[in-house]
């Protein structure tokens, strides 16, 4: 695996393929060190690199990393001051999601030790949990953001024109008798013949879906068997 310190504009911030390899960047001013890992898989308990970023102007740090494809998993370990009443919470000990990132897995569960400071500690200074999440925490995911619109054009319908409809994936699809059962809940059952009438016959002509980001649970819905009620 080639590594390069190439400086990451024109590309900008996040994980981006080029088709020859990822650069890895994001923004921090206050960091001291920021730690690239690399993961196998969704079940790998500990990355199987870790590589440091370049530090370069305007506080961007950055990775090139050639061969590194679509479908690599990775976070990163931020070193840095721990000052919470300053507003200072690094923890390297913590495998953050890049805040840039377009895809995320391993978010199915909540785990105590995912937070950077002690839970139940002093509110005004809390004491730094060391314990590593490598095994539980949240991962990014390199994605490869082309695809094809072939013939597909913006309507772009004038806003005088425009009957917007706001509507939810899962509410909408759930229980629609003429959406196959499988598509319930998800993009495919939404693009779905009798859904395109139904809103057509509505008089709709745009669609503002309701959340439909990647999201962490929460303790007290989880504890009785409950998630968000997003897309």
């Amino acid at each position: 695996m080639n590594v390069k310190w190439d400086f990451p504009y024109p590309l900008g911030l996040g994980a981006t393929w080029d088709g020859s390899g990822v650069l890895f960047a994001l923004f921090s001013q206050h960091a001291t060190r920021v730690d690239l890992c690399l993961f196998d898989s969704v079940e790998s308990e500990k990355e199987s690199q870790r590589l440091a970023l370049h530090r370069g102007p305007h506080h961007l740090w950055h990775l090139y990393l050639e061969n590194v494809k679509p479908g690599a998993l990775y976070g990163y370990r931020v070193h840095g001051p721990y000052h919470p009443s300053r507003g200072h919470r690094f923890n390297p000990y913590k495998v953050l999601v890049d805040p840039y990132a377009q895809c995320v897995v391993r978010t199915q569960a909540c785990d105590d030790r995912l937070y950077a400071y002690e839970l139940g500690s002093d509110d005004t200074e809390p004491a730094l949990d060391i314990r590593d999440t490598a095994g539980c925490a949240p991962l990014s995911v390199v994605v490869d953001p082309a695809f094809s619109w072939g013939d597909d054009r913006p309507p772009r319908i004038p806003w005088h024109q425009t009957i917007l409809y706001e509507t939810h994936v899962k509410g909408l699809t759930a229980l629609h008798p003429d959406v196959p059962e499988k598509e319930r809940g998800t993009f495919s059952g939404l693009a779905r013949e009798p859904v395109i009438r139904h809103l057509k016959r509505l008089g709709v002509t745009t669609v503002q879906l309701m959340p439909v980001h990647q999201h962490y649970g929460e303790h007290h819905l989880e504890e009785k068997n409950l998630s968000n009620y997003w897309g």
